[in-house]
């Protein structure tokens, strides 16, 4: 099996001019587009309110909290399933820095990635590897007319 070639994201991080409705929508609605993004790679839709969240539940508890878990998982999830280049140490910055940022790329990148699929034609070939039935006669076949007694 080919291992296919990395890719670029679609759109870069700052690129909102590419596709005004996604950047419109995560302006007025941040959490809408967020929890829009999350359902569409197939997560929970409520995921994203973690990143609201967390950072207020953990540091009541002592432990400040810079990254947000939701958008740094499903932003390495998607690079992983569409096989984009980058790295963890680039999501956790990106996620930490340009939060909103992040989830209108995403979002661009779900809806590139959902109208420019690749159709794969596969041909398959049936081999039958069972041989064929043989009919068994017996050596000395009893003459027509000639009834055996049951047993």
């Amino acid at each position: 099996m080919a291992v296919q070639p990395l890719t670029e994201w679609s759109s870069g991080l700052f690129s909102c001019c590419d596709d005004c409705s996604s950047c419109c929508y995560g302006f007025w609605c941040c959490p809408c587009l967020a929890c829009t993004v999350s359902g569409a790679v197939g997560e929970n839709r409520c995921l994203p309110i973690c990143d609201i969240c967390s950072p207020a539940i953990t540091a009541s508890c002592g432990l400040p909290l810079c990254v947000p878990p939701a958008a740094l998982a499903i932003r390495v999830g998607i690079r992983h399933r569409y096989g984009i280049k980058g790295s963890l140490c680039k999501d956790i910055a990106v996620s930490c820095f340009c939060m909103w940022c992040s989830w209108c790329q995403m979002q661009r990148e779900l809806k590139y990635r959902k109208e420019t699929l690749t159709v794969i034609n596969v041909q398959t070939t049936v081999v039958n590897m069972q041989p064929q039935p043989v009919m068994m006669m017996p050596a000395n076949p009893m003459p027509a007319g000639v009834m055996m007694a049951p047993y």
